[in-house]
């Protein structure tokens, strides 16, 4: 998992820190994965399990008593099992913009990745369950998204350029540029890039020019905000 950092959202900046205690409510319909995750995310200093849902009504009840820093909810809940968890980050993010949410999920839904970020990926996260198990990655995608930023699993990310592969200007895009696309969406910076990809700064600085160039986003000056802006643009005008 990699996680991407953005610059906060008007209202929440300076909502959390990393020297303050992050207050989390959980949802997830399984009573073993909600107590098993409560009791390891128990163990890590500076983090609060406040409260605990098991559909999208007590969620937004917990919600709204105890005032969280962020919501960690399974896609999937009662009553349909299927997009609940993606319909309840909406609602949070329109009655309480205050809170991030991170959205799990059992493998890469593509349309419910989209239908997520429509909106922006300042303050969400969409990971894959298994995740669960790495919890420094974990809290670190908590943190992240608590103060603003977004935690997108490197395989969303993978699964949102492929789907625009063949359509717009991603299809003009080189292998090596589509390479930095993707590692700068999922939150890495140019020395990590450089590290990962074998490149030195210098040539991953003209591939993200040529990238943004391409995709219209020469007017983004920051990594951060860069990054924001091409997700939003993969989430943009998706298909039905």
């Amino acid at each position: 998992m990699e996680v991407g950092l953005s610059t906060p959202r008007p209202g929440r900046q300076g909502h959390y820190s990393r020297d303050v205690t992050l207050r989390v409510v959980f949802a997830d319909d399984n009573y073993l994965v909600r107590e098993g995750v409560t009791a390891l995310l128990a163990e890590v200093d500076g983090i609060d399990v406040v409260a605990t849902a098991d559909d999208v009504e007590s969620l937004m009840r917990s919600v709204g008593d105890h005032s969280p820093d962020i919501v960690l909810t399974d896609i999937r809940m009662p009553p349909t099992h299927t997009n609940e968890g993606i319909e309840a980050a909406k609602r949070i993010r329109a009655e309480y913009p205050g809170v991030g949410v991170v959205v799990l999920s059992q493998y890469v839904e593509e349309d419910y990745a989209f239908s997520l970020l429509a909106d922006g990926v300042a303050g969400m996260g969409y990971l894959l369950k298994e995740r669960l198990t790495d919890l420094g990655e974990l809290v670190r995608a908590l943190q992240e998204v608590a103060r603003g930023g977004s935690a997108l699993d490197a395989e969303v990310v993978e699964a949102l350029l492929a789907r625009r592969n063949s359509r717009g200007p991603l299809e003009e895009l080189t292998d090596r540029e589509r390479e930095v696309l993707q590692a700068m969406a999922t939150g890495r910076n140019n020395a990590t890039i450089a590290k990962t990809l074998f490149m030195s700064d210098r040539a991953v600085e003209k591939h993200i020019g040529s990238v943004f160039q391409k995709l219209g986003l020469v007017d983004e000056q920051e990594v951060n905000r860069r990054v924001m802006a091409v997700l939003a643009y993969l989430g943009a005008n998706s298909p039905n």
